[in-house]
């Protein structure tokens, strides 16, 4: 293959900047936000358990892969997936693989902007005291006016959006890669700035127990499969960002240490988000299997009648803003690389397209809420569909890509020497959970996503 030892991005100034940078894309609303109420939903401990599990088996493994497959092409993931095709004498349509993930990427960035909206509108309110003495129909008001609003959810989307793009306009170093040298660490600090006031509450026991003592009677198939599922979706894997962080990775950097540190890292953003999370739960005698609604009706109301309530209900929210914001700008940073590298335009000319895209779309989908609520395509709201389309078929499909490439299609001694693992039983432990594991583990996902299974 033509020798491409640097992006012409410019590179992460060091492996740390990498680890910030990519447990940014992992963390995000899926840590904070999605996995504290699915494990209400799945029993707890068990749950968690079968998580860890399947991010060891499965997600490890294709993020290994993924930015291997990125650091080898060293280009965005279309340009990639084209070079390495190449390289492996392989079908030249594999580069669709980067195109999917690239469209997988903007799709999602068009209604997770008008998500994190919702999270962007709430700092404000719990800033300006809504949550203070409210009951649950007060509570519920708040999140039932937005939803109706329009106004008020394209204002906080082009917001969201806006912040987004102006972080990815500056650059890999310059932009993306100083955000999260405060993003990260800060969502950090107030994680633990919330658990410790979970501690407070005298239910402490209570979330811990409930996290981390598995009851396996709670348990079911369904329960593995939204594990599985959940352990691939969490660490932002087959929709390029991986690939394209992957690329700005200097050559001297271990891939599978770095892998296993940013695994760990988003692994245990989400526990301390459930030990933030449950015991406030316990202790106002909140549902916890209350579903999406945990985060936006739940919490507030318990944030809004308890001491010092306003104060980390706002820190709760902020991080979720900073959670949100670290993830979206590698959502759309795949489709400003391709325009960089392909019509050979400014990075700046390259956000304004891309934001602009999305932020229509996103518009569209602010107003399936409410203005057009009523439109349905094969029997799904726009947000819906959006959802379903990229969750349970992109992703997946995208993920099964990337793992039978890097284990059947890529050449071994490329893949070995691009990993450059210390121990060669490392690489075949890799090298079987690639090639076996992981691509049955997904494909199971993606037939449960589609309604085969469960």
């Amino acid at each position: 293959m033509a020798e491409i030892t640097k992006s012409q991005h410019s590179e992460w100034s060091s492996r740390f900047a990498f680890i910030l940078a990519a447990t940014g894309s992992a963390v995000g609303l899926g840590n904070i936000w999605k996995f504290p109420y699915i494990t209400g939903e799945n029993g707890g401990g068990a749950f968690v358990l079968v998580y860890l599990l399947c991010i060891v088996a499965i997600g490890i493994p294709i993020m290994i892969a993924e930015t291997m497959l990125g650091r080898r092409g060293r280009q965005s993931p279309i340009n990639t997936m084209s070079i390495l095709a190449d390289e492996a004498k392989a079908n030249k349509n594999w580069h669709t693989v980067g195109w999917m993930g690239i469209i997988t990427g903007f799709l999602i960035l068009s209604y997770y902007s008008v998500i994190a909206g919702w999270v962007l509108s709430y700092v404000f309110k719990a800033l300006t005291g809504s949550f203070s003495g409210g009951n649950g129909e007060t509570i519920s008001a708040l999140f039932t006016d937005l939803m109706a609003s329009p106004v008020q959810q394209i204002f906080w989307h082009t917001l969201f959006l806006g912040a987004t793009m102006l972080i990815v306009a500056r650059g890999v170093q310059g932009g993306l890669e100083k955000s999260v040298r405060f993003l990260i660490p800060t969502i950090f600090v107030l994680l633990v700035l919330l658990v410790g006031y979970a501690m407070t509450t005298g239910y402490y026991q209570q979330g811990l127990d409930f996290l981390f003592k598995p009851d396996f009677s709670q348990i079911d198939s369904d329960a593995v499969l939204v594990a599985m599922g959940h352990a691939f979706f969490t660490l932002g894997l087959g929709m390029g960002a991986m690939m394209v962080y992957g690329s700005y990775l200097p050559q001297h950097v271990s891939i599978a240490k770095t892998t296993l540190i940013i695994a760990g890292a988003d692994t245990v953003i989400a526990l301390l988000a459930g030990l933030a999370i449950f015991p406030l739960v316990f202790a106002n005698g909140l549902e916890v299997s209350a579903g999406p609604g945990l985060i936006f009706q739940s919490l507030p109301l318990a944030f809004g009648n308890m001491t010092g309530g306003w104060l980390f209900g706002l820190l709760f929210f902020v991080l979720l803003f900073f959670a949100a914001l670290s993830s979206s700008i590698s959502l759309i940073e795949p489709a400003v690389a391709f325009l960089v590298e392909n019509k050979k335009i400014k990075r700046t000319t390259a956000c304004i397209v891309m934001g602009l895209m999305t932020w229509i779309l996103g518009v569209i989908v602010a107003l399936s809420f409410n203005v057009w609520s009523d439109v349905t395509f094969f029997g799904q709201g726009i947000f819906d569909l959006l959802d379903y389309i990229t969750a349970n078929l992109m992703l997946p499909i995208g993920g099964l890509c990337i793992a039978i490439f890097a284990g059947w299609i890529m050449k071994s001694k490329d893949s070995a020497h691009e990993l450059a693992m210390e121990k060669p039983q490392f690489y075949a432990l890799w090298k079987f959970l690639i090639s076996y594991i992981a691509p049955f583990a997904v494909i199971i996902v993606l037939l449960k996503g589609v309604g085969v299974l469960g």
